[in-house]
């Protein structure tokens, strides 16, 4: 039977159309106010919609409601508690104002940089009304924030909501002065693309790796990966297609819309793109969405893998964060016209996310700074560590006549011509797309291609939001005072410095080569490769100045994050190497010493049968495996002691870097001798699958 799918879209989700239709209608216009005008919801109105919550919530099956969190882990959290009330010697189903505006956890075990102590376990979940409610396998779960008992954030909506107001107030004071006294707000629009892997499940548990680290620490190379590139944009297979339209149902079941779904580049890897949403429910959702990915993959024994470096010699996963800003009004600031070099509101807001970029380019590498996007940033596979611009002929060519003061001849529209006369008449874009750009124009919004695939796409937009509120402040100081018949020639002249103090930041060329690099360096750009070498840059003057600016993080809450980041990164590399460490003990080195005894049995039967002087085949195999063994043997051992030394360096940077550049460098040693191994080996000897049945099993 076919699927209504606009009646199954946000059927599980308490959305406006359902307040609209189970709230009196004061309560439904002071909830709506709430939400637009971000104003405190008082208790009585909180009481009446949580009576409506939860009885919306029992019609459609659910028992219990949670408090949904996004502590500093990097996933969500989340405590049941049921509606049921003792009364009579039977129960009532309740659900008070209180209980939704406000939740207990415990705080103690949640990472927080040293903002709470161990036995200082209060915390507090405050509801977040401007992202709506939605029912997952029988619980209400109501999205909040999440803070310690003393009122430092905790998580990472709080800092999210905080600097979409930020962005918020500026962007509409600059409006204002500009003439454009109709728009009331104006909000950061997000969509977050997810790429991921799909592995068979039992293959999957059968490597420790995977498992503990979701990425594969050794493995020889399949016969084919990518170079065919018939995989990407490919025809999904059965079991694959499957999953993606159960997946499909899910996600708009919960409200997420997602949009498009494909075969990505690497052999069993594939993307979901969702439309633009503002920029907190986006987040929620895409927290949603990789959750969503796991159990759905569950049922159809998959397992999906969201780490981005998961195999070697192969493209790792992303998630390109497609921002923009658009006002109460309906008008995306970033969208150009028809005659963008006439359109002074849009270069106005242009040249303010070029300077932001630019001023801030060490907070956007911080932003998506982690110990698996490290191995993908600069690997041409995905944008290097240098953050540049990309803009596109046109807007390029705009920049430069504003900054040379010449006129700008918008080129005539380009009919492509394919040569095959039935094909429809098109014409192109006037911008390419830069794969190699971190941060890329793409006709109306910008892309940002560095983040991680497993990361939340909060902290970046976070430094987005608020780096460019920054320039948008700037701007309203250095014009708010202009007599109105002299505005004109004050923007003008406003944005023609700007362009001429940032066009550094602007590169529309391949940002994969050596000659790009050369280039960054004598523009004075950073170029930090790694996250330890990123960090410094978080805790840099002008950058708490930022944030403590507009009051999206107080200095205590930036040190925590900056302790958690590095503790993180050493967490992570720190379980590698004891997986790693047990997988050469306990897997590899047992099936190479198997091979070795039944080749040196072959090697003395050949020698009774032949009284040949010359080594034989079997002779040599045996010697490239007893040196090969040997070598993982001693790295190996090297290993456990370099790893037990690292946790002995109390400093969280210094213990950074010598994860970095010890360890995980001693683990490049230890793979290349594993590989070469693992190439020999037979892979009936082998306790665990190799990569051609990982990556060509689904």
């Amino acid at each position: 039977m076919t699927k209504n799918i606009p009646e199954m879209y946000g059927s599980l989700v308490f959305n406006d159309k359902v307040m609209h239709s189970k709230l009196p209608k004061d309560v439904y216009r002071a909830l709506r106010k709430t939400i637009q005008n971000n104003t405190h919801l008082e208790l009585d109105v909180a009481n009446a919609v949580a009576v409506a919550m939860k009885e919306w919530a029992v019609e459609n099956g659910a028992t219990h409601f949670t408090h949904w969190f996004q502590p500093m882990t990097g996933i969500t959290a989340e405590k049941h508690d049921s509606f049921i009330s003792p009364s009579d010697g039977g129960v009532i189903m309740e659900f008070s104002g209180k209980e939704l505006v406000k939740g207990e956890p415990d705080a103690s075990s949640f990472p927080s940089g040293g903002l709470r102590a161990t036995f200082e376990a209060r915390g507090y979940t405050a509801w977040d009304p401007t992202s709506p409610a939605f029912i997952k396998d029988g619980t209400l779960y109501i999205p909040t924030a999440f803070c310690s008992y003393t009122g430092e954030a905790l998580d990472k909506k709080t800092p999210l909501l905080r600097s979409m107001e930020a962005l918020n107030r500026e962007a509409v004071n600059l409006l204002h002065i500009l003439g454009n006294t109709s728009v009331k707000g104006v909000s950061t629009t997000v969509g977050p693309e997810q790429e991921y892997f799909l592995l068979d499940k039992a293959l999957y548990r059968a490597r420790k790796d995977l498992v503990f680290c979701g990425r594969t620490l050794f493995g020889a190379a399949a016969p084919k990966g990518q170079e065919m590139e018939d995989h990407y944009f490919g025809v999904l297979k059965p079991r694959v297609s499957a999953f993606m339209h159960d997946l499909d149902e899910e996600l708009w079941k919960l409200g997420v819309p997602a949009k498009t779904k494909h075969n990505e580049v690497a052999p069993a890897q594939h993307e979901l793109a969702p439309v633009f949403e503002t920029a907190n429910i986006a987040v929620d959702h895409n927290q949603l969405t990789m959750e969503i990915m796991k159990k759905v993959a569950d049922k159809h024994g998959l397992a999906c893998l969201i780490h981005e470096k998961p195999f070697e010699g192969i493209n790792g996963s992303g998630k390109h964060n497609n921002w923009s800003m658009i006002t109460d009004t309906g008008v995306n600031l970033l969208d150009p016209g028809k005659t963008p070099a006439e359109n002074t509101q849009f270069l106005v807001f242009l040249t303010a996310v070029i300077s932001a970029v630019d001023d801030y380019a060490d907070l956007m590498r911080v932003s998506v700074a982690s110990a698996g996007n490290d191995h993908r940033l600069g690997a041409n596979e995905a944008p290097p560590a240098i953050v540049s611009m990309f803009l596109g002929d046109e807007l390029s060519a705009i920049v430069e006549s504003i900054e040379n003061d010449t006129f700008f001849a918008k080129p005539d529209a380009v009919q492509m011509e394919t040569g095959a006369h039935v094909l429809p008449h098109f014409f192109r874009d006037t911008t390419d797309r830069n794969r190699t750009s971190p941060f890329a124009f793409t006709g109306n919004k910008f892309e940002f291609r560095m983040l991680g695939s497993s990361l939340s796409v909060s902290g970046p937009n976070v430094v987005l939001n608020t780096a460019v509120a920054e320039e948008l402040k700037q701007f309203a100081d250095a014009l708010k005072d202009v007599p109105a018949k002299e505005l004109d020639a004050a923007v003008h002249k406003m944005i023609k410095e700007r362009i001429i103090a940032h066009k550094r930041i602007i590169f529309n060329g391949t940002g994969y080569t050596d000659e790009w690099v050369e280039e960054a360096e004598k523009r004075g750009l950073y170029n930090l490769k790694t996250t330890p070498d990123a960090m410094p840059q978080f805790i840099a003057p002008k950058n708490k100045d930022l944030f403590i600016k507009h009051h999206v993080f107080s200095d205590i809450e930036i040190m925590s994050r900056y302790e958690i980041i590095l503790e993180n990164y050493s967490k992570a590399i720190h379980i590698e190497s004891r997986t790693m460490t047990e997988m050469m003990k306990k897997d590899l080195l047992p099936s190479v010493y198997a091979y070795m005894g039944q080749v040196a049995k072959a090697a003395n039967e050949k020698k009774a049968l032949s009284s040949a002087l010359s080594v034989s085949c079997e002779e040599e195999l045996l010697t490239k495996l007893t040196s090969l063994s040997e070598t993982i043997t001693t790295l190996t051992e090297k290993l456990e002691a370099d790893t037990k030394e690292a946790e002995t360096i109390e400093d969280m940077l210094e213990r950074a870097k010598f994860y970095c550049y010890t360890v995980l460098a001693l683990m490049d040693e230890i793979r290349a001798a594993a590989d070469e191994a693992e190439s020999l080996v037979p892979d009936a000897l082998l306790p665990y699958p190799t990569y051609d049945k990982l990556l060509f099993s689904v």
